[in-house]
């Protein structure tokens, strides 16, 4: 299996994707919390079963259409 992942800019971010995505019929597995890696993620499994990651990393800054911009 793989787990699918979306990176957003804030924790607040986070929070949203991951409670619109449980509103749609997302089971939500883990809820989001800071990381020892010094970010903030939480996972949801879609209606298929697919796991996804839903996090921020404050070391990864997104550039406007959604890349991440690696230093």
């Amino acid at each position: 299996g793989i787990t699918l992942a979306h990176n957003c800019r804030s924790e607040a971010e986070v929070d949203a994707v991951i409670a619109f995505a449980v509103t749609c019929g997302a089971t939500l597995k883990k809820p989001p919390q800071k990381v020892f890696w010094g970010g903030y993620s939480g996972y949801f499994a879609d209606p298929d079963g697919h796991l996804w990651e839903v996090a921020f990393n404050p070391f990864w800054p997104l550039a406007v259409d959604g890349r991440i911009e690696l230093p």
